[in-house]
């Protein structure tokens, strides 16, 4: 449906649009409104789109069908499809896998950001971009805490990367489709757009845009991190985790492990066939048995467990009745009338009472120096259980606890599903790249797939949408509409066409700046569609060659970095990023104008416009 009015707006934007009337005043003033509230941080960003669609309704700009229309919007729908897939991996410790063989082992921000763009770039340029961030996002978020860099220093250059490789070939963006089919139509017995044509002018942006990112992104973007410290919680945990036989973490240091850098968590010693290794170094390997002493927070003792090759060091886990895929870890806090104070755990038979195991056990803030068998549990103690999810609610009224609390996404990951998962992934991206799978189809395809073989369970993926960015998603194609159907783009458009002096160059300029504006607004699909017309028929009144027009429109319409609803990988590392609305606009704003001027001193020269 909005395909087709997009159409519409082609066949018809090269008419002069009737002067705005009070509806498109009205919709270009909500839109306003809404930036203005986004930029004050007073509001979340699905509560100021939704409410100015709301109220764009309650005006009659939009009907009730236009308001809503987003939400079955294939782009929306394979974001939404693309969660459950993600969620697949996270689930089966495939999302760990592929950020360690991708992005390696930093040592800065820097190193950091230039094995991220890099690949991610290149890949962009072969494939959608919507399901390789969306790949990307979780592991991204473990690599960053696993080495201690800020998650806000890495996610917008996640996005960008993906837009900057995007345009560098025709299958690079939906955008590059849209105008070379509109190419196609307008001049049919001309060669269609090549597959690397762009490139000519993609490529050179790509690379100044990395290189803007990465020297400036130091004082442009926000470094923001989760305060996560063992002196910062008093619930310092003691935990004990064992190197499993035969897995790949035998004969790794235990800088190479992953174990040195652990946020809010250190090794304190390691216990090797009853000798003690104290201090232990970051070139110590680990040997098959080794037990680990760890002392940390409990959100990094849950990102301990998902690490592939150790195990909690008590015999007990392996007794509990419920598969480890299916179990969760709980907090419970000691009460003065447990049966079990005055007693060790192992003597007070905790599991066979409880049906759970003890894995750690906080004191204080203060390190328990024994084996959790050994520790003698006292009131006010609070133990850190593997437990079947029903634990907490069959001892959350209990005299024993004084408090029980289950932790959430503490289910240790289907190691042994990961290839499975990283097989369907693979297979995903290779038949929306190769075969020419609609993307939503190879979306639910393996979404599907990842449910049916139990890499994910039913209520996980249920779990795993984010209904804030899909809402937003939706409600931002409401936002396009309302300046559609007003007529208000139009009317924007060819005002300041108006501007263009009989000049090319001028031409060009104004052309470029109109559609990256749109482009950060109604969308970047929309944007394409309603200035190819315009930029045509201004190239015809200047008897001028269209293809520089064609290329800029291409490139404008994809470089959409100010804002975070102009292009959906931009909305996507929104919240995991934790940014605000006017972080987009310090490191965006620039570089929208960079690749501006960049694009309109290469296109002529490229593509001349008198060949």
């Amino acid at each position: 449906m909005i395909h087709s009015a997009l159409i519409i707006v082609a066949q018809t934007a090269t008419a002069a649009p009737a002067p705005p009337g009070w509806h498109a005043w009205a919709a270009m003033g909500v839109i306003v409104l809404i930036m203005g509230l986004l930029i004050s941080n007073r509001i979340s960003t699905d509560v100021a789109i939704v409410g100015g669609v709301t109220l764009l309704v309650l005006m009659g700009i939009l009907t009730t069908k236009q308001a809503v229309a987003g939400m079955s919007n294939e782009g929306m729908l394979t974001v939404a499809v693309l969660f459950v897939v993600v969620a697949g991996l996270q689930e089966t410790g495939g999302v760990t896998w592929l950020g360690q063989r991708l992005l390696g082992r930093p040592k800065n921000v820097i190193t950091a950001q230039t094995r991220l763009m890099l690949p991610v770039a290149f890949f962009s340029a072969f494939m959608n971009n919507t399901p390789l961030v969306a790949m990307l996002i979780p592991a991204v978020s473990e690599w960053a805490k696993q080495h201690r860099l800020s998650v806000s220093k890495l996610m917008i250059p996640l996005s960008y990367a993906a837009i900057l490789g995007g345009t560098c070939t025709l299958i690079g963006t939906s955008t590059n489709l849209v105008v070379s089919g509109l190419w196609s139509e307008t001049f049919p017995n001309q060669r269609p757009i090549g597959m690397f044509d762009i490139a000519w002018l993609g490529v050179p942006c790509c690379v100044v845009g990395i290189a803007y990112v990465l020297v400036f992104s130091r004082w442009l973007l926000p470094d923001r991190r989760p305060p996560l410290s063992p002196q910062d919680d008093p619930r310092a945990y003691t935990v004990e985790m064992t190197v499993d036989a035969g897995g790949p973490l035998i004969g790794k240091t235990i800088e190479e492990a992953g174990l040195r850098q652990l946020t809010g968590l250190f090794l304190a010693e390691i216990d090797r066939q009853g000798r003690v290794i104290p201090a232990v170094g970051p070139q110590e390997k680990l040997l098959a048995g080794d037990r680990l002493i760890f002392v940390g927070i409990v959100d990094s003792i849950v990102d301990l467990h998902r690490v592939r090759g150790l195990t909690p060091a008590s015999n007990q886990v392996f007794k509990l009745d419920a598969p480890r895929s299916q179990r969760c870890l709980i907090e419970a806090v000691v009460s003065d009338t447990c049966g079990l104070v005055g007693k060790t755990i192992r003597h007070g038979q905790f599991r066979t009472v409880y049906n759970a195991v003890v894995i750690a056990v906080a004191r204080n803030g203060e390190r328990i120096k024994k084996k959790i068998g050994d520790i003698v549990v006292r009131a006010g103690d609070t133990l850190l259980l593997e437990a079947h999810p029903n634990f907490a609610d069959q001892q959350r009224n209990s005299r024993d606890f004084y408090l029980v609390s289950k932790i959430e996404n503490s289910n240790p990951p289907r190691h042994e599903k990961a290839l499975l998962a990283i097989v369907i992934l693979v297979g995903m991206i290779a038949a929306i790249t190769f075969f020419r799978v609609p993307t939503l189809v190879g979306a639910m395809t393996a979404a599907g797939l990842m449910i049916i073989t139990r890499c994910v369970p039913g209520h996980v993926a249920r779990k795993s949408l984010d209904w804030q960015v899909l809402i937003v998603i939706a409600a931002a194609f409401a936002l396009g509409k309302a300046l559609d159907v007003t007529g208000a783009a139009n009317s924007i458009a060819h005002s300041l066409v108006s501007l263009t002096s009989d000049n090319p160059w001028t031409a060009l300029v104004i052309i470029y700046g109109v559609t990256m504006v749109f482009g950060e607004t109604i969308g970047h699909n929309a944007a394409a569609v309603l200035i190819f017309p315009i930029g045509h028929a201004i190239s015809q009144e200047l008897h001028v060659d269209f293809m520089p027009f064609a290329m800029t429109i291409m490139m404008s319409a994809s470089a959409s970095f100010s804002t975070p609803i102009g292009y959906q990988t931009n909305l996507m590392v929104f919240g995991p990023g934790g940014y605000k609305f006017t972080d987009y606009f310090l490191i965006g704003i620039p570089l929208n104008l960079i690749l501006w001027v960049i694009s309109c001193c290469l296109a002529p020269v490229i593509w001349p416009f008198h060949p």
